[in-house]
């Protein structure tokens, strides 16, 4: 029927290039268990993220071949895949990844996202969430909304609550010695839109009896002249000394 849903992001690229552009966000995300681009690339290899997560659990030879060919470094995206990363999410229902948008990466504003693995050492939301009760004092009760968020990001973590525990006692540590006053840097370039303008030459708006960009008439004073002018009388006054 024309006009249905779209059932993915086309990413304006070509099938092929699509699934090249998937397959090396899903490696690097593997690889470094977070990573940032635009968010509509976040949630398409969101998709495909899962899929490999549950062809871990599955663990059996067709799932190990089909990993092989998805991911760009299979000799040690694999290994780890259908180890670590598995016994991970073992007691795991779903929802192996997250994505969180953030500010724009880029001085085009395009949209970013952090995609990451979920209950890893670069689990966005714990860290959140530690930061969050390092700011409380520590006799202070939970509110329900704090105590909500605590849940869910040490409900399946292995040691979810000690470890959230060691992070807040050193959030804390690191406020009150003002480590954690930091800046985020500026939006990388993208266009080399200044250097261009540099570059380039532009003629002025004149009527058709000027001449554009007339150059300046050099001025009889000027400093090279006195400079000439000063060497010159310093040549003539070294004579007269030595006749003296």
């Amino acid at each position: 029927m024309a006009g249905g849903h779209m059932k993915y992001r086309h990413l304006s690229r070509s099938s092929s290039h699509r699934q090249a552009l998937l397959r090396n966000l899903v490696t690097s995300l593997f690889k470094h268990e977070s990573i940032a681009t635009t968010w509509h690339k976040a949630k398409e290899a969101q998709r495909l993220a899962e899929k490999l997560v549950t062809l871990g659990k599955k663990n059996t030879e067709a799932t190990r071949r089909r990993a092989h060919q998805i991911f760009y470094e299979p000799n040690e995206m694999v290994p780890k895949l259908f180890g670590p990363i598995r016994e991970r999410y073992a007691s795991r229902p779903g929802g192996y990844t997250r994505v969180l948008r953030i500010e724009p990466m880029k001085e085009d504003q395009a949209e970013s996202a952090i995609l990451e693995l979920v209950d890893g050492p670069k689990d966005m939301r714990f860290a959140l969430t530690a930061k969050t009760l390092a700011r409380l004092p520590a006799d202070r009760q939970f509110t329900p909304g704090v105590a909500s968020h605590v849940k869910k990001v040490t409900q399946f973590r292995e040691d979810g609550v000690e470890d959230l525990r060691e992070m807040v006692e050193r959030m804390r540590v690191e406020q009150d010695n003002g480590i954690d006053n930091r800046i985020l840097p500026a939006p990388r370039k993208v266009y080399p839109e200044e250097k261009m303008k540099r570059d380039m030459h532009y003629f002025e708006d004149v009527d058709n009896y000027k001449l554009p960009n007339a150059l300046s008439k050099r001025k009889s004073g000027s400093k090279q002249e006195e400079q000439q002018q000063l060497e010159v009388d310093i040549v003539n006054e070294e004579p007269s000394k030595q006749l003296a």
